[in-house]
């Protein structure tokens, strides 16, 4: 059955990154079970994030593994004196090889802002060269009683290409989005 994951990279006159398309097969592997647009209703970023941690590993990601301080995964923002980190954010994973940061995003996504959130995060973390952006397809839920649909990959692609196509902005990171 063909899947419908896909992805798009920044800046649009850049290939993409060698390692996208290692990235995209993990989560087209799992597309019978996080595809947002199969399923009736879509997992939750930490359920999406439990089905694919091991193909990232493999792949040599440091992922999240639980909600505690010990699961998680902080790239440092600022140091402070004997070069320990003063501030940190979370990332869901990051690959050291490739400088690479990858968050995955489900319901609140577009609706909570975590793109927004993430882009902007991923602008001060040292050493991320790229983030890897991975959001629903389609995002399903209940409004007033029927049911709704967030096209969440869309509206990340209309943000990037606003951003990474706009004169006044230079980012200093690639971006790939990933719609799953």
């Amino acid at each position: 059955m063909p899947t419908s994951v896909r992805f798009s990279t920044f800046p649009r006159t850049d290939p993409p990154p060698p390692f996208t398309t290692a990235i995209r097969d993990v989560f087209r592997a799992h597309a019978n079970d996080i595809g947002t647009e199969n399923l009736d209703k879509g997992l939750t970023s930490d359920q999406v994030l439990a089905v694919v941690r091991p193909d990232l590993i493999e792949l040599g990601f440091a992922v999240e593994s639980g909600k505690m301080a010990t699961g998680k995964i902080k790239r440092p923002v600022f140091f402070g004196e004997n070069g320990v980190p003063q501030l940190q954010y979370e990332i869901d994973a990051y690959h050291e090889g490739w400088k690479c940061g990858l968050e995955v995003e489900a319901g609140r996504a577009w609706m909570g802002n975590a793109i927004y959130r993430d882009l902007i995060q991923a602008l001060v973390m040292v050493e991320l060269e790229a983030l890897v952006l991975c959001v629903s397809l389609g995002y399903r839920y209940n409004s007033g009683g029927r049911s709704t649909v967030s096209r969440d990959y869309k509206n990340a692609i209309d943000v990037a290409d606003t951003i990474y196509g706009h004169s006044r902005i230079a980012m200093p990171y690639r971006l790939v989005i990933i719609g799953y």
